[in-house]
Formats: structure tokens, C-alpha cells, sequence
């Protein structure tokens, strides 16, 4: 159980630098395919979370 408390802190601190990563992700997916303002949006969170829990699972095992 601590192990997925210890993952989930360190991936809260990694949301405010993950989003820029992500906003060049979506920029590139623009590029490539036409997407709707509101779908923009919904890939841009997700794709925060997602790369925010990648680093917080590589901290944590590293």
C-alpha cells in the first residue's frame, strides 16, 4: 500500500512539469489529423496524468 501512496506523490509533483510535454504531444497530433477543441483538451489532460504516473512509477522503482 505505501508503494502506490509513494507513486502517487511523486506523480502529483511531476502534473505541473508533465504539461508541457503534453502540449507539444498534442501539437503534433494536431498536425497530423484535425481535432476538435474539446478533444484537444480531453487528450491534453490525459495525456498529463498518464506521463505524470510514468515518472512517478520510474521514481519509485529506481
Amino acid at each position: 500500500m505505501i508503494k502506490i501512496v509513494m507513486t502517487l506523490v511523486f506523480s502529483v509533483v511531476m502534473l505541473l512539469f508533465m504539461a508541457f510535454p503534453a502540449m507539444k504531444i498534442v501539437e503534433f497530433i494536431k498536425t497530423k489529423k484535425e481535432l476538435s477543441k474539446k478533444t484537444e483538451n480531453v487528450i491534453l489532460i490525459v495525456l498529463t496524468i498518464l506521463l505524470s504516473l510514468m515518472i512517478g512509477i520510474f521514481l519509485q522503482f529506481y
